[in-house]
């Protein structure tokens, strides 16, 4: 435990550094820079790196201490702000990034930050549930709640952000890449091999969930590959299935009726490489459409007691898959669409950017 007057000289760092203007990267400049992972260019994104987390990882902290309706104090949210200090503090404090053996320790150090920081999703959303099971207990948030969906897709995708930074310098440590693959980012990564791999993971859940589960069919070109991040991309798919699995599921579980495939369509446009998840599952209220991407809302009847003993991923959560779903497409450009005809089924639309021409800068 740090003393109180440590305490309150990082506390006068943090808001120093929160104050400071991010720099964002552009994702063909780590294309570039990433394909020739030399000692010098490790060093330089070492150092880069040195200056420019602490400034991301203080806004967030700096957020975090403001949050409306009392959110700031709950315990799971004090949690995060912990990890996020403690993170500020590990980086303002290592010393300057001169050499190759600092630039190895460096890489040590925000390797374990990010494991630090891996169950940030669920433990914001305990602290989030927790408020709204104390002041909100109809099903309809209050007007003020605006802000706080505003700074959770801040708070998202700025990890999104910092993740994508740290996982990029990591990764260009491997040495002996896949062929194509630049740090995170797959050069020649097949969609319909995402689709596959995150249809078999979803199956699975379906599966231990209720003992069966809909058959996927993915139809698109198997030779097809574009420039992407693929744990992004299983991030997005998985999710998406796993609610379709889950709609279809339950609308069938006790007919005798055929059980409708979700089918997943790969689509190589001009502009943006598109992906359909498509199913029968029954589809979702007009009336509901404009809160699905409203964190905190869930279709599940029975959602697990987030307090309760985890068991891994389950097939209905607290509604914080889709607006991250829909951020980590954000992220490089691309978007999250969401069509549903009730009574029937739905489909999402997953629009991908093609990566590698992009000179904006990243969040």
């Amino acid at each position: 435990m740090a003393s109180e007057p440590v305490a309150r000289a990082v506390a006068e760092e943090v808001g120093r550094w929160g104050s400071m203007k991010q720099t964002g990267v552009s994702l063909r400049y780590m294309m570039e820079f990433g394909s020739v992972p030399t000692e010098r260019n490790l060093l330089l994104s070492a150092q880069f790196l040195h200056k420019e987390l602490p400034i991301r990882i203080a806004r967030r902290a700096l957020e975090l201490d403001s949050l409306p309706f009392g959110l700031s104090a709950k315990p799971a949210i004090l949690k995060v702000r912990d990890w996020y200090m403690d993170s500020f503090r590990d980086i303002r404090y290592f010393p300057e990034v001169r050499n190759q053996d600092d630039e190895v320790a460096f890489t040590q150090m925000i390797k374990m930050i990010k494991v630090r920081h891996n169950n940030v999703v669920p433990t914001m959303a305990l602290g989030v549930q927790q408020l709204k099971n104390e002041q909100f207990s109809s099903r309809k948030l209050p007007p003020g709640f605006d802000e706080i969906h505003g700074f959770l897709d801040r708070f998202y995708m700025s990890r999104i952000g910092i993740r994508m930074l740290i996982g990029q310098h990591v990764a260009l440590h491997d040495p002996e890449p896949e062929p194509g693959v630049i740090g995170l980012i797959n050069t020649k990564l097949s969609p319909i091999q995402v689709a596959q791999i995150a249809s078999e993971d979803a199956r699975s859940i379906c599966l231990r969930e209720y003992g069966s589960a809909p058959d996927i069919n993915i139809y698109g070109d198997p030779n097809f590959t574009f420039p992407y991040v693929a744990s992004h991309l299983h991030l997005m798919l998985f999710e998406l299935v796993k609610n379709s699995l889950r709609a279809v599921q339950e609308k069938y579980m006790n007919s005798d009726k055929d059980v409708p495939p979700v089918r997943i369509i790969v689509a190589d446009g001009t502009e943006d490489v598109t992906i359909k998840v498509s199913d029968e599952g029954g589809g979702i209220r007009r009336s509901g459409l404009p809160r699905i991407f409203t964190y905190l809302y869930s279709t599940a009847k029975n959602p697990p007691d987030i307090e309760g003993p985890s068991e891994g991923v389950t097939m209905a959560g607290y509604g914080f898959g889709l607006p991250v779903s829909r951020l980590y497409a954000r992220y490089f450009g691309g978007d999250l669409q969401i069509i549903s005809m009730e009574g029937y089924g739905t489909d999402a639309y997953l629009h991908l950017s093609r990566l590698g021409d992009s000179e904006e800068p990243l969040p």
